[in-house]
């Protein structure tokens, strides 16, 4: 197969598993699947309160009706991430837009976790959960804020000229999507039967981890990777100082991301809050290296 021919398969093959049909019917599968897991939940908390069973996720997700909430967030998530995969090929700056929103709704979904566990007898401030709900709504706050400067800006970019070694590049990233799809299936599909196995089937094992990394700690691993891939094929494509930067930069936001899911408290929103300003910062700087660039 020459390079024109695998070429033009990539391109057909990424329209036809990412076109808006398809898009259209995931979010509709997305929807009804969230519905149910929120009605599964529920039933789930009323068979805990009535002792029909026990698991070590009791006191987490299965203490208070408002905790089956988290549920929907979960699978609405992951619809996220298949548009992030969607999206990734756009350009550097849609995608990690992206990024910012997923973690930003994956801090609202700890809220929801985190509410029924507030100690409301206590000292509001001697109490680590109460603490922990301050962070998350100050922090949601900022990212909101945050973020829709990031999308301003990056509505201001004006879209490149297709170009031969440019259309080269967007079926580059097109192959890539179409690796990280499977990933994300398989790695989505692992990581709810490694929780239910454990939860349900092995009692005995009491494990401690952050609910909140679970999924998403590998696939921001597995998103480092693609994005440094993808920061190394653009050297191929151009040799703009500026650009670099700007991809190198947002490869960086990726990491801090990653990073959070590895802490906890306020440190854990002050690295998802510092990874969206760096991002803003780099955008902004680019822009106007741009525009003097263009007035030289």
């Amino acid at each position: 197969m020459s390079k024109a021919q695998w070429q033009n398969w990539i391109e057909r093959s990424f329209f036809k598993i990412f076109s808006e049909e398809n898009k259209k019917v995931i979010e509709r599968i997305t929807i009804n699947i969230s519905i149910a897991g929120f009605i599964i939940h529920l039933l789930l908390i009323l068979g805990k309160n009535y002792d029909l069973f026990h698991s070590p996720m009791d006191n987490l997700l299965l203490a208070d009706p408002i905790s089956a909430i988290y549920t929907p967030f979960s699978i609405i998530l992951i619809y996220e991430i298949y548009l992030l995969i969607h999206y990734l090929p756009r350009s550097f700056t849609t995608s990690v837009s992206k990024q910012f929103e997923i973690i930003s709704l994956i801090v609202i979904r700890r809220i929801f976790a985190d509410i029924p566990h507030i100690e409301l007898s206590a000292s509001w401030f001697s109490s680590t959960n109460n603490l922990q709900l301050i962070y998350d709504l100050l922090g949601i706050l900022i990212l909101f804020f945050l973020i829709y400067l990031f999308n301003k800006s990056r509505r201001q970019i004006a879209p490149s000229q297709i170009t031969k070694n440019l259309r080269r590049f967007v079926n580059s990233k097109r192959a890539i999507s179409l690796v990280l799809l499977p990933v994300l299936i398989l790695t989505s599909a692992y990581t709810l039967f490694s929780w239910i196995q454990t939860q349900f089937f092995s009692p005995s094992v009491i494990t401690s981890f952050e609910l909140n990394a679970i999924f998403y700690n590998e696939f921001f691993t597995i998103l480092i990777l693609a994005d440094v891939f993808i920061l190394l094929l653009s050297f191929q494509y151009t040799e703009r100082y500026s650009q670099l930067i700007r991809n190198t930069g947002f490869v960086i936001c990726t990491i801090l991301i990653r990073l959070s899911f590895a802490t906890s408290g306020l440190t854990n929103i002050a690295l998802i809050v510092s990874s969206v300003i760096f991002g803003l910062l780099v955008l902004r700087i680019y822009q106007v290296t741009e525009y003097l660039d263009k007035k030289i």
